[in-house]
């Protein structure tokens, strides 16, 4: 155990050694907060005599755990007869409920239900209600219920907005038929996790007197439910140890609660706090750059990372005029670092919007550089991308058929299965094209095999297509315009959870369209869509290739050699309804420190915008970040609550707000607490 001790910094080794009693490790990226739990977690095993049974370690993710567990066993090896339990929230959920769902009337034989299963049930209760919501963003507002720990009687009595009241009553029947069949959801593991500790007095202190020693990963990223679950899991004893970085919580849109790590010590008395400042991973400009941009965040306990490395490379500014050049000088640079014997896997790009990978992923592929995607889909693979295509193919040729299947009833018309099947059938009989069946059937050629409802439905489709044909055969520059407006695909994808994200991949393939037929105003529909396919059908290679991917599927990760793209206003930070800088400027801390010793910071003059090539700024961040010394002090104008946001208040409790309006210092809002409205200043509530 000595040996051990010794391969861990002075910070670490305090974290290490102190047993009893609540403790925050402040862990900065890079710091070996991994390390530092594991040598914690063998200590109290291997040297101290703890039990491996009064022990419980809780992760985020089972890749996480899992190697938690292979460091922790390699260290303990010796010294135990049985594991100590590490795992996921969910995991340890789902064994405690195993052995006590029955105090809540349910057998331990559930059923647990995954998101398509859930979406499944949804939809059909939805079917039955008649509820015409997107089945994405209901699931997303049930998942938010049960983490706030909101029962279907109460969603329904505080439900005010028509929207929300038929996803109140979508929630009853949802709850019911889960129960009714004994399954559980993947936010019930915790729910009900919860409620038999809470309404069980005699069990919460017999499980918190089980595990002694509770140590979490991650905290920066737990919710409302998980903060309440702890405090009762920790009740008898307080030996909480819990490791994060305030300055890597960038999962507030999921549910995240910052505060849970603000106010650790607040909330749990005589709390010692120990900073890992020492960063093993970069270099000294790189986390210059980085503390420089963290300090202008007034929300945060504070540290200042140290580089264990020394000096290195400064970062470096790449400006090009537009994406095109930027993912062209990429290429070149990445090209540079492959011919000098860099390992590609060693080499990264990363965004803050999905959109911006069209470019790069395009001027890759003709840079012949093999690349891997990480944590999403690439462009053209992605369902409202392929939407657009699909409809561009069948206006480029109406005999596709498989191209018309995919979009005859996107957006919603009210063409449904048996209507298809049966014009399918119709045209199979008659020898023709889906398309001309219908066609020929709404202009009273052929009969109408499906309802009035439909037949006029169909003739409005036919309509708008044959009128696009017409508008793109002598205007193709103006053409996308108008195929929006009579096909209202992003109003289609708004009401979505990641409506926002969908329409910039909307906005961002309709400028490609206008800025292709602007470089080449004799551009056809087909030569543009055969370009498509050749970008579309490259091969998905997983191994030596450079990755690119989103900022936040890059948290934990680390590259020798990154290139961080997008560094402008409106893109990277974001802005608009509900930005919240602080969390941008925390995902741009996040995106700095994941390089190693050489690192490329990118931005440029001009950029698709809603659809438009737009001239634009660089980033606040280049400036705060001390890269650039021309950058004007930017403010704001932000609310950090946002109308139909679920707040707590220690009095009123659960509301939701109506309305948020500037009021000195802070914000004055409009809260529902169930029927119940008050103004109320925004530092008297928490988020949800």
């Amino acid at each position: 155990m000595e040996t051990i001790l010794n391969t861990l910094n002075r910070s670490q080794r305090e974290a290490v050694e102190h047993i009893d009693g609540p403790m925050l490790i402040l862990a900065g990226a890079g710091s070996g907060k991994t390390k530092t739990l594991t040598a914690r977690l063998a200590y109290l095993v291997g040297a101290v005599g703890i039990d491996p049974a009064n022990t419980l370690t809780l992760t985020f993710t089972n890749k996480a755990a899992a190697e938690m567990r292979e460091r922790a066993l390699s260290l303990l090896s010796s010294h135990i007869s049985y594991p100590p339990l590490l795992c996921t929230f969910h995991k340890f959920g789902l064994l405690f409920l195993k052995f006590h769902i029955e105090k809540l009337g349910r057998s331990n034989a559930f059923v647990i239900i995954d998101s398509d299963d859930k979406k499944r049930l949804i939809r059909a209760i939805a079917k039955e209600l008649k509820i015409d919501l997107n089945i994405s963003f209901i699931a997303s507002e049930i998942s938010k219920y049960k983490n706030s720990l909101l029962s279907p009687d109460v969603v329904v009595e505080k439900a005010e907005l028509p929207d929300y009241k038929k996803i109140a009553q979508l929630y009853v029947k949802y709850q019911a038929n889960i129960e009714e069949n004994n399954l559980v959801d993947f936010d019930d593991l915790l729910m009900l996790t919860y409620k038999i500790l809470q309404e069980n007095d005699t069990l919460r202190k017999e499980t918190s007197e089980r595990y002694k020693y509770i140590m979490v990963d991650e905290y920066q990223d737990t919710n409302e439910l998980q903060f309440q679950l702890l405090e009762l899991l920790a009740s008898e004893h307080n030996n909480l140890c819990v490791v994060g970085d305030d300055d890597q919580s960038i999962y507030g849109w999921r549910g995240a609660n910052i505060r849970n790590i603000l106010e650790f010590s607040n909330n749990f008395k005589e709390c010692k706090t120990v900073k890992l400042e020492t960063n093993y991973r970069s270099t000294e400009p790189i986390l210059k750059a980085a503390n420089s941009l963290i300090e202008h965040n007034s929300t945060r306990l504070g540290k200042k990372l140290i580089s264990h490395k020394g000096a290195g490379e400064e970062v470096k500014l790449l400006h090009s005029l537009d994406e095109s050049m930027e993912a062209k000088a990429i290429a070149h640079a990445v090209q540079k670092l492959l011919d000098a014997g860099a390992d590609p896997d060693e080499i990264a790009v990363l965004y803050r919007i999905n959109a911006l990978s069209r470019s790069l992923e395009e001027g890759f592929t003709k840079a012949g550089l093999a690349f891997k995607l990480i944590g999403g889909m690439r462009f053209y693979e992605r369902a409202e991308i392929k939407d657009i295509i699909s409809y561009l193919r069948v206006l480029s040729n109406p005999y596709d058929d498989f191209s018309l299947m995919r979009i005859i009833n996107k957006p919603k018309r009210g063409i449904g299965k048996t209507s298809i099947e049966k014009l399918q059938l119709a045209a199979f009989d008659a020898k023709m094209s889906l398309f001309s069946y219908i066609e020929k059937s709404t202009q009273g050629v052929l009969p109408t095999v499906v309802s009035k409802k439909v037949t006029t439905t169909l003739m409005a489709f036919v309509e708008n297509i044959r009128f696009l044909q017409s508008e793109m055969s002598h205007n193709l520059g103006n053409f996308i315009t108008l195929f929006e407006e009579r096909m209202n695909l992003k109003e289609h994808y708004a009401s979505m959870v990641d409506g926002m994200d969908r329409i910039l991949n909307i906005d961002e393939f309709y400028g490609y369209f206008r800025d292709a037929v602007l470089k080449n105003p004799e551009l056809t529909l087909d030569e543009f869509l055969n370009d498509i396919s050749l970008q579309s059908d490259q091969d998905q290679i997983e191994e030596n290739a450079i990755t690119i991917m989103s900022i936040h599927a890059a948290k934990g990760l680390e590259f020798e050699h990154l290139f961080v793209i997008g560094l402008e206003e409106e893109f990277f930070p974001l802005l608009g309804e509900g930005c919240n800088m602080e969390e941008e400027r925390r995902l741009g801390y996040v995106a700095i420190t994941r390089a190693k010793s050489d690192l490329t910071l990118c931005y440029v003059d001009s950029r698709f915008y809603k659809g438009r090539r737009k001239m634009i700024d660089k980033s606040r961040f280049l400036g705060e970040a001390g890269l650039i010394k021309d950058a004007s002090l930017k403010i704001t104008k932000q609310a950090a609550f946002k109308k139909g946001d679920l707040v707590k208040h220690k009095i009123f409790g659960i509301g939701r707000v109506q309305a948020a309006n500037k009021s000195g210092k802070e914000y004055k809002l409009l809260i529902n607490f169930g029927g119940n409205k008050k103004e109320i200043l925004s530092s008297f509530v928490q988020s949800i």
